[in-house]
């Protein structure tokens, strides 16, 4: 019947207005099968709530009054893209979806007719989906984009709007390109609801479950925050007199901390129910805290109570009666110089001590307070009266200079002694203070190592698995 006609010619003829309206329905009750190709899949960041898609709506009817008889030399559709304006299409609209960015051009990518009356009519649409998210366990949730297609002006008696029987509802293409979103399942179902105020109209709904980077999330929010914990730790294991090597750390990791958290926080959503994220940067907060108040306390009770009695503890078996603390003895005299002294002052036997003792008084109050050398008089003694020095008898005067001797071995012996403390030595409260070292060694990484893997338990494995729900939202 058509034959060598040219498409325009076979359309001009069959859209003729004379021969069909584009006003009626093709049948009492038109069927439309629907089916979605996704193109493309963005996101303006991994934090957002908004996915945008591209994608092609195909629509498939019948209308018999486009039949026509094909030929072995024409092809086996017309291209009716051109007559788009002068056919009856399905008046399709979308609900719930968000916005429509700019329209694309061009919107209508084919019109094909086919000899049986069968019209295949293709849309390109670009749409911003407004996503829902479970924000209490971000990032381990998974968005949920709903959106819903139905009937403007025909209701279910007079147009029934089905998803395709031979294809797949949502279908990916080949070169589908994702940016920022990854697409974890879809599914496509019929909207249950029913509006009363509207009346009876046929719809399907989609609804897109996107889930989010785990590793982008992990490699610049938690391992950095465990580096940086963990980085705090380090200054248990320094020496308690390094107070600036664990001043710096422990500064340190806190401004690098909130430095980082900061950052990352601007690219949140602005909501407060951010559960896991906020429990996790407190309580990475409250270790580096409490690793710098562990120094603070420790320092204290190390530096100022423990050097006070360690001073006093020193300062209590060296110091005579009636000498100055801060004067420093002279070095021992010799017994030459003992003798020469002697021819010098031979009434030095009986010279009072500045403190108003003789010198044997002041030799047997230095006796106690140096323990070790009560034997060195005696020896010092014996030796003098069995010959003195070079062979004589020393005079009466010489044990004068043994006690003097005595006294500046003493003084020197516990002079040497005063700031050195044997470890048995130490008072209690600087004993406490290493003890607090040693066991925040091991308290402070057992307790941050128990947090983690309750965190990524609950929120990373139990949150997502008690939480996902694939029921699709009701319209």
């Amino acid at each position: 019947r058509f034959h060598n006609y040219t498409d325009k010619q076979i359309l001009d003829y069959l859209l003729d207005p004379v021969r069909y309206d584009h006003r009626i329905r093709p049948q009492e009750r038109t069927q439309v099968n629907v089916s979605v190709l996704l193109l493309t899949l963005s996101s303006p960041d991994e934090s957002s709530l908004k996915y945008e898609i591209e994608f092609l709506l195909h629509q498939r009817w019948e209308d018999q009054r486009l039949q026509w008889s094909a030929t072995e030399e024409g092809g086996s559709h017309l291209n009716g893209l051109l007559h788009e304006g002068r056919l009856w299409k399905p008046d399709i609209y979308f609900l719930k979806h968000g916005e429509f960015k700019t329209p694309l051009a061009p919107i209508h990518i084919s019109l094909r007719l086919y000899p049986n009356g069968t019209v295949l009519y293709t849309l390109r649409r670009h749409m911003t989906l407004v996503c829902q998210g479970n924000l209490k366990i971000f990032p381990f949730d998974n968005p949920k984009c709903p959106f819903a297609v139905e009937s403007m002006s025909y209701e279910e008696t007079e147009l029934k709007i089905d998803w395709s029987p031979t294809e797949p509802s949502i279908n990916t293409a080949t070169s589908l390109r994702a940016h920022n979103a990854y697409l974890a399942k879809n599914e496509t179902g019929y909207c249950d609801t029913r509006h009363t105020w509207r009346g009876n109209y046929s719809c399907l709904r989609v609804l897109l479950v996107f889930t989010r980077d785990k590793s982008f999330y992990i490699s610049t929010v938690f391992v950095p925050g465990i580096v940086l914990v963990t980085s705090s730790f380090i200054s248990f294991w320094l020496d308690i007199n390094a107070v600036p090597a664990r001043v710096m750390i422990g500064v340190t990791t806190m401004l690098n901390f909130c430095t980082t958290t900061n950052s990352f926080r601007s690219t949140l959503p602005v909501v407060s129910n951010l559960t896991a994220m906020n429990l996790w940067d407190g309580v990475c907060m409250f270790f580096i805290y409490a690793s710098m108040l562990e120094f603070i306390i420790v320092n204290y009770l190390y530096r100022n109570l423990g050097l006070r009695k360690r001073a006093a503890a020193a300062r209590r078996p060296s110091r005579p009666a009636s000498a100055d603390p801060l004067r420093v003895p002279p070095p021992p005299r010799t017994p030459h110089e003992h003798l020469e002294m002697k021819e010098q002052h031979p009434s030095s036997n009986h010279r009072a001590s500045p403190g108003g003792l003789s010198a044997e008084q002041e030799n047997s109050l230095l006796r106690p307070a140096a323990p070790g050398l009560a034997g060195l008089d005696t020896s010092v003694s014996a030796t003098d009266e069995l010959g003195g020095v070079g062979g004589e008898r020393p005079a009466p005067s010489c044990g004068v200079g043994s006690g003097q001797r005595l006294r500046a071995v003493a003084s020197v012996l516990a002079w040497l002694r005063r700031p050195q403390l044997l470890p048995r030595q130490l008072p209690p409260k600087p004993r406490i203070a290493k003890a607090i070292d040693y066991f925040s060694r091991t308290v402070f990484p057992v307790l941050f190592g128990v947090f983690t893997f309750g965190f990524f338990l609950a929120y990373a494995v139990i949150g997502p698995s008690a939480e996902e729900n694939w029921k699709l939202i009701e319209y």
